[in-house]
């Protein structure tokens, strides 16, 4: 297959791209704005490969998506690309609105476009899939998880701006008959994750010897979905979801965030200890909480498991022992990051 993969230069993007063309036999197109989070770095070891290609485009410029479309003919669009971070939606709501909703619109219509000039097996082949968070469901109290039923409550301008471009995905489905299936996923986490997020946060503060941020008393709950795990699912789903449908991907890992961020430091003791002896947990400093924090997510995953036979293969604590020794062991990659004009500061204070 042909598959037009936007936002490839991302975190959870190149992790995909990366997969697909080592891993499967599909020629990819990469199409990346390359904005902050953009790094073709994460992806510097595919550059060669025949069956990699990649453009630096706007999924919001209607011209250039039209003619990616035009001369890459896909069979497959995986999107992907999309403003992420709930701290920045804070700072700056703008730009999540424009890249995620207007952008999803102008990619939509371009797939539209492509579609209806299709015939034949090329049509019947043909696939969008919408790629989206759990945090359009809102939050959860103690107990209950998100099934693909659950009511949109989005409470970030992060989380509604992907709430509208699901919704924007199902209504061109329903509308102009666009083959679409949806997928709503838990935090990922993993290799080329874009230091602003909490993992890289913990890693690296820590490291440098930092107070290691925790917001509120880190009550908050997440469920943890290792990147490259994540990445199967989506390729499961593209291949063999049934159209029309949506798919909850989660990592069956919920863990409080003092506890993640405890685990972590644990970890960084055991594969890079102080020079000093103490511990990295020492470093630990709770901070005002942000505004609107859910308090809990959790996925069901049984539909994706049931259907396609898809399920994380990390267990609760593998993946993160993955995760910090990546970034151990790829200092080159996120200091190259850390030496612009991102440097660990926290965002969205309101």
């Amino acid at each position: 297959m042909k598959i037009l993969v936007t936002g490839g230069a991302g975190f959870i993007g190149s992790n995909l791209v990366r997969l697909l063309v080592t891993t499967t036999e599909h020629s990819v197109l990469n199409v990346d704005a390359l904005t902050y989070a953009g790094n073709k770095r994460s992806l510097s070891d595919l550059e060669g490969n025949p069956r990699y290609r990649f453009a630096q485009a706007d999924i919001c410029d209607a011209a250039a998506m039209g003619k990616l479309f035009a001369d890459f003919q896909p069979d497959w669009v995986m999107h992907l690309a999309a403003e992420s971070h709930v701290d920045r939606s804070i700072d700056g709501p703008g730009a999540f609105i424009q890249t995620n909703v207007v952008g999803t619109f102008t990619l939509l219509q371009a797939a539209r476009g492509h579609f209806e000039k299709l015939t034949g097996p090329a049509k019947e082949r043909f696939r969008f899939l919408h790629v989206s968070t759990d945090e359009v469901y809102g939050s959860l109290g103690a107990t209950g998880l998100f099934t693909e039923e659950t009511p949109y409550d989005p409470h970030s301008p992060y989380s509604a701006s992907k709430a509208s471009s699901d919704h924007l995905a199902r209504a061109w489905a329903d509308t102009f008959k666009l083959p679409v299936l949806v997928t709503n996923c838990s935090n990922n986490y993993g290799p080329y994750q874009f230091p602003e997020k909490l993992i890289p946060v913990v890693i690296l503060k820590a490291l440098r010897g930092d107070p290691i941020p925790v917001y509120g008393k880190g009550e908050n709950i997440r469920d943890w979905l290792f990147v490259v795990d994540h990445a199967e699912a989506l390729h499961t789903v593209i291949a063999k979801g049934r159209l029309g449908q949506t798919y909850n991907i989660g990592g069956n890992n919920e863990r409080q965030n003092i506890d993640l961020v405890r685990l972590l430091c644990g970890l960084l003791d055991e594969l890079c200890p102080r020079a000093d002896g103490k511990k990295y947990a020492d470093q630990i400093t709770f901070v005002t909480d942000r505004p609107g924090h859910d308090l809990r997510y959790a996925i069901d995953a049984s539909k994706i498991k049931r259907e396609l036979g898809w399920t994380p293969k990390q267990d609760h604590t593998s993946g993160f022992r993955k995760t910090v020794q990546w970034y151990l062991d790829n200092e080159a990659w996120w200091k190259g990051i850390l030496d612009g004009s991102y440097k660990l500061e926290r965002l969205g204070k309101a």
